[in-house]
C-alpha cells in the first residue's frame, strides 16, 4: 500500500480563484492515486466550484476558513486578527489525521 501525500491548497488565494486552484486540485487527483488536497477557503464557495466537476471524492478535502487574508493585508497583523484563516497555521492543517 502506497502512502498518501497531502497537499493544502489555499483556493482562495492567487489569480481567479477559487476557480483555477479547484481545477489544479482536481486535475492532480484525476491522475494520481497517491494524493489528497485539502482544499482551504469558503467552503460554500468551494463546494460550488467542486459541484462543476467529477472526481475521486475521497481525494479532495474541503478546510472551512471564513477569513481570507487580502494580498494588501500586512502579514503578523492579518494573521493575529484573522483567527478563522488557515494561511497562519497550514501545517496544523496537513499534520491531522486522514479522514
Amino acid at each position: 500500500m502506497s502512502e498518501i501525500t497531502r497537499v493544502a491548497l489555499d483556493a482562495m488565494g492567487g489569480d481567479n480563484a477559487p476557480r483555477e486552484m479547484v481545477k489544479g486540485a482536481v486535475e492532480a487527483v484525476q491522475k494520481r492515486k497517491d494524493i489528497k488536497v485539502l482544499l482551504t477557503g469558503k467552503e460554500d464557495v468551494i463546494r460550488k466550484e467542486l459541484s462543476a466537476y467529477t472526481y475521486p471524492k475521497e481525494q479532495i478535502e474541503i478546510v472551512n476558513a471564513t477569513e481570507v487574508i487580502e494580498t494588501a493585508e500586512p502579514p503578523v497583523m492579518a494573521i493575529r486578527r484573522k483567527k478563522d484563516s488557515w494561511n497562519g497555521a497550514p501545517f496544523p492543517i496537513t499534520a491531522r489525521p486522514l479522514s
